[in-house]
């Protein structure tokens, strides 16, 4: 009796041994998961994909530190006076390469915002008005929440704000890129810049 006891409590030790085992193996293995797959998870952590980061501003080419730094700052000055102003500013992920663009996932964008966290300007984003587009991104989601602005509020409202308050030249759009500019700017005419953060969370 003894003897099975032991055998039983020897058993579930090492059961236990090897779901301890399973569970750092997954915790270990999420990340790195995500890190693979997820493309925007790596603008936690930009230096690991050879990035050099000064303050909030990532690039992959030194030598455009200061081209980026400029595009940032004026981008910053622009939507805080003619949008709205920014609690916080995000990180900024500057690739002048195809191949930066892609280790972030960018694809036939030209940039992107990741919530609150950061945004990345693509090798054929550098331009005023993509900067500005994702801070507006940035703004609607510290105003309107980012799960909020991102699943509840229509899409003509988040973008066609940021391609019309960013000053984006290019006139028309692709469709429906464009629809979405001209919905926007219907509706602002209606509510105007004062009360356009109230209006938005009624959306």
């Amino acid at each position: 009796m003894a003897e099975r006891q032991a055998k039983l409590e020897l058993r579930s030790c090492g059961q236990q041994a090897m779901l301890k085992t399973a569970i750092v193996l997954v915790v270990l293995a999420v990340p790195l998961a995500a890190w693979a797959f997820v493309k925007p998870v790596r603008v936690l952590a930009p230096q690991l994909e050879g990035l050099e980061c000064e303050g909030k501003i990532c690039v992959d080419d030194p030598a455009r530190r200061e081209q980026a730094r400029a595009l940032y700052g004026d981008a910053v000055k622009f939507v805080g006076t003619q949008v709205g102003e920014m609690e916080t500013t995000p990180r900024a992920i500057f690739c002048s390469t195809r191949a930066c663009s892609e280790k972030f996932g960018l694809g036939r964008r030209n940039a992107y915002t990741v919530g609150l966290a950061a945004m990345v300007i693509g090798d054929r984003g550098w331009y005023p008005f993509f900067v500005r587009h994702e801070l507006i991104h940035h703004l609607q989601n510290e105003r309107l929440g980012s799960l909020r602005n991102s699943l509840f509020k229509p899409i003509w409202f988040r973008e066609g704000m940021a391609y019309s308050l960013s000053r984006d030249p290019r006139r028309p759009l692709v469709q429906p890129l464009e629809g979405y500019r001209s919905e926007f700017e219907a509706w602002y005419k209606q509510v105007g810049p004062e009360r356009l953060w109230v209006e938005a969370g009624r959306l």
